[in-house]
């Protein structure tokens, strides 16, 4: 199939741009997440970030399945796990992502992520590069190198360390 063929960037953002990822905990989730993917060989990640309202992911899907699919089950999962302790901790803040559209009272992500194949290691490449620099840009100031941000692949490529237990190396 062609979509186990090619890498895909896949881009994510939280509602309106809200920094709902800022805390931790809700980067746990999407790392859980991810762990939970790659271990039923659902896909394969080579590059992420997690920022304070969005996400970028290298990733491939693994036979037989779809990347539609995917990336619906692990948008509902995060956005469940998220709503879940908004629910229990953070009344206030699950308000601001109330919808009340016809088929969901909250809403956690942006409808649409972007997700486009890399059709060569160059175009990877750059991806890649994007990914990490992510956090170093002027406007978010979360790290001065790439590796010192930890809900990054950056340290996996730069220190050849892996904290997360789910990354491919791009070239493999």
């Amino acid at each position: 199939m062609f979509e186990q063929r090619h890498i895909a960037f896949f881009t994510a953002t939280i509602l309106e741009w809200k920094h709902l990822l800022k805390p931790d905990k809700y980067k746990a989730i999407v790392l859980a997440s991810l762990r939970y993917l790659v271990a039923n060989k659902r896909v394969k990640v080579y590059a992420f970030v997690i920022m304070p309202n969005h996400l970028h992911l290298l990733w491939k899907m693994e036979e037989p399945h779809k990347r539609e699919d995917v990336q619906r089950d692990f948008l509902r999962f995060t956005a469940q796990k998220i709503k879940y302790d908004l629910v229990k901790n953070h009344q206030a803040v699950l308000e601001k992502f109330r919808v009340d559209a016809k088929d969901r009272q909250y809403q956690v992500w942006e409808r649409n992520p972007l997700s486009v194949y890399c059709y060569s290691v160059k175009v990877t490449e750059q991806k890649l590069d994007y990914i990490h620099q992510n956090p170093t840009q002027e406007k978010w100031q979360l790290a001065t190198l790439p590796e010192e941000y930890f809900y990054s692949s950056a340290s996996f490529y730069h220190n050849n360390t892996d904290a997360f237990s789910f990354l491919t190396h791009y070239l493999d």
